[in-house]
């Protein structure tokens, strides 16, 4: 395999959907989301958007699935960045196709640059796409990608008022992962108040408890996800 440094799709000056700009690039990204989903569809491909902040664990989370799911699934990953490939090389070190996504300056994937990315992989190849978004839990809401289902990854590090703060990212996610759940006694944080927070928001959101240093949950997300 090559190395991800030789597989990297790179925004160009002016091209990534900017969360300030007006109504019609939202849709304009919205159309671009539909395209990919059709011909993710076509080629019988599950995608995953992963969102979160940055160190929520949503590198953690897809290696696990990774190696969980690896027997069952040809799978590919896009690492959303600034800049860096240093995550991207983690994910690869399993033994699946990885395409570095690095956005510059942008807080966010959109579905411009999956697009792009897309056109990196041989799509008949793969059944599971899993797409890391760029750390952040205002902007990719905003910018559907094409996925089949979305997931928010939250650590019980990030306070005990995470989901309250943010409430928009979590009221199109099928599934919501609370990470760090070894640290949630040290860090005075409630877990099933940030379940019932989630809930709160989004009844119909699969909430689940995970560690995903040590593994823990992770086999319950894949469930979630109906993987």
């Amino acid at each position: 395999m090559s190395k991800v440094s030789e597989n990297i799709v790179k925004a160009e000056e002016g091209e990534v959907f900017d969360i300030e700009l007006e109504k019609d690039v939202l849709e304009a990204n919205r159309k671009l989301a539909e395209k990919n989903r059709e011909l993710l569809k076509d080629k019988a491909i599950t995608a995953i958007d992963v969102m979160g902040s940055i160190g929520a664990g949503k590198t953690s989370l897809i290696a696990n699935l990774v190696q969980l799911l690896r027997k069952n699934y040809r799978i590919a990953v896009f690492k959303g960045d600034l800049t860096t490939t240093i995550d991207a090389e983690i994910i690869k070190r399993y033994g699946v196709e990885v395409v570095a996504i690095n956005t510059g300056k942008e807080c966010h994937l959109d579905s411009n640059l999956v697009m792009k990315a897309l056109q990196k992989l041989n799509l008949d190849a793969i059944d599971l796409l899993l797409i890391e978004n760029v750390g952040n839990l205002i902007c990719p809401a905003e910018f559907p990608l094409g996925s089949d289902r979305r997931v928010v990854v939250v650590s019980v590090t990030e306070g005990p008022y995470m989901v309250i703060k943010h409430p928009f990212i979590f009221m199109d996610a099928d599934v919501v992962v609370i990470n760090k759940a070894d640290l949630a006694k040290a860090m005075q944080v409630d877990m099933h108040k940030l379940k019932n927070d989630v809930k709160k928001v989004n009844p119909e959101a699969k909430v689940v408890f995970t560690n995903c240093r040590s593994g823990e949950g992770v086999s319950a997300v894949s469930k979630a996800l109906d993987l």
